[in-house]
């Protein structure tokens, strides 16, 4: 079993799981995903369509026939990540499609890598199927080839990503999302339920709900009611709760309507749980960024929700180092996280990326400045964690079961998204439990990220 480690970059998503079973003769693909939970889904999308056509999906290099990779664009070092996963895929197979956001640059990728068999743009799923078929014929058997109501999942069969939206209508002058990924586009409310009935039907016990903008969805929709369903995000999170698994509201931003979903959380309809990308605290820092919030009014904000449900767990992800970030803007944050205790902190040193409008700001900040704010604010943030966590110990909690192996069980409790957050590690007792279990523990012992805890006999 591993430990969380505290530097783990909150774009990432989980590592994708990809099924090996192949009949014999049966095209081949492999997949790469690469970048945020999105692009998971994005990759889920379109071995969903592959599967349906015929194609296997290989777990390696040499069993494919092609291999797609889905890239990240969304920071330089991201960008080189993802130049390093197409080179080793030539490497190692040969034929590759490229997509995903690194995708909106085809010149930038054929550059680096011009035996590339084609590129392609974020969730321009027609495209990829196109250049699959140019590279490797579909040779579809009607009578074997399948596809499950819930086709092709890249996570555990416990839970699975839910997209409710793609795009983004905000202009923060750090990111390049919207001119990649476009302005908001909500998908229906019944939609996203019927996909949502389908998961927990397969199994699902868990349904982390993502989009670029989650408060905003349906925006664009004008929070139309169709089929029973009304496109808005207090009305789809009540929706979800009713079908009886645990519902997690991801990159959430802190609108005043934020505040109506509160309640929800504290009627145990949705997890207690918020995962809203503050960024920033300081005022003149967040003016610069053209974030759409002030750390003052987000403090009164935070002291609401927790007023309304006292168990909530609040994560977020800052950048530190912004271009004309002082010293003094700095400490605001240090202050302003000591007095807002969040839960579950991520934290990026600031990167040019190409395209955005921050590479134009003056004021840079030296790179060992950066790399001292975040040694700085880390060690803050590890030290709320460890004092939150400690007060853990002795308290009763509900987990889910991730994993199991030789040496216990890897369990998240309600305050834990997967492979971002802390784990609950049970070293006894654990032979009987399967992923997807849900269980009662008591905490015995806690770390800075972690929890252990002993099972606890149903109630």
């Amino acid at each position: 079993m591993s430990q969380n480690p505290p530097s783990l970059r909150p774009d990432l998503a989980p590592s994708a799981r990809l099924p090996d079973a192949a009949r014999p003769g049966q095209p081949r693909i492999g997949m790469v995903s690469l970048g945020c939970p999105k692009a998971l889904v994005d990759s889920e999308r379109i071995l969903t369509r592959l599967r349906a056509e015929g194609y296997a999906i290989s777990p390696d290099y040499s069993g494919a026939d092609a291999v797609i990779v889905n890239t990240c664009g969304f920071l330089d070092s991201a960008k080189a990540e993802s130049l390093d996963a197409i080179g080793e895929a030539l490497r190692e197979n040969g034929r590759v499609i490229v997509t995903g956001c690194l995708g909106a640059e085809p010149d930038y990728i054929t550059g680096a890598h011009p035996r590339v068999l084609a590129v392609t743009g974020p969730h321009q799923y027609e495209q990829v199927l196109d250049a699959v078929h140019a590279a490797v014929p579909p040779s579809p058997d009607p009578f074997i080839d399948l596809l499950p109501a819930s086709g092709v999942s890249l996570t555990p069969r416990h839970y699975s990503y839910l997209k409710i939206s793609e795009g983004c209508n905000h202009k923060c002058r750090f990111c390049i999302i919207p001119d990649m990924r476009g302005r908001l586009q909500s998908r229906p409310a019944h939609a996203i339920l019927r996909e949502a009935e389908r998961l927990v039907e397969a199994g699902v016990r868990e349904l982390l709900v993502i989009s670029q903008d989650t408060s905003a969805y349906g925006l664009d929709l004008r929070h139309a009611t169709e089929r029973g369903h009304r496109a808005h995000i207090t009305d789809l999170a009540r929706d979800l709760g009713a079908l009886g698994a645990w519902v997690r509201l991801h990159y959430v931003y802190p609108y005043p309507h934020v505040r109506d979903l509160i309640p929800l959380m504290a009627d145990g309809l949705v997890l207690p749980y918020l995962d809203i990308p503050f960024q920033h605290a300081h005022p003149e820092t967040l003016k610069r960024m053209a974030r759409p919030a002030a750390g003052a009014k987000t403090l009164d904000e935070i002291a609401r929700w927790r007023a309304i449900c006292p168990e909530i767990t609040l994560r977020s992800t800052f950048i530190v180092g912004y271009p004309g970030e002082t010293e003094a803007e700095f400490q605001t944050l240090l202050d302003w996280l000591d007095e807002a205790q969040l839960d579950r902190v991520g934290c990026f040193q600031y990167e040019n990326v190409a395209g955005a409008r921050a590479n134009a700001l003056p004021d840079h900040v030296p790179d060992e400045v950066k790399q001292d704010r975040w040694d700085r604010f880390m060690q803050k943030a590890q030290a709320i964690s460890a004092a939150k966590l400690a007060a853990k110990v002795g308290q009763r909690l509900e987990v889910i079961v991730d994993a199991v192996d030789d040496e216990g069980a890897t369990c998240r409790t309600m305050a834990d998204a997967p492979e971002i957050d802390g784990n609950l590690f049970i070293d006894e007792d654990f032979d009987t439990l399967t992923p997807g279990d849900i269980l009662q523990v008591e905490v015995e012992e806690a770390s800075d990220y972690d929890l252990w805890g002993r099972i606890l006999p149903a109630s």
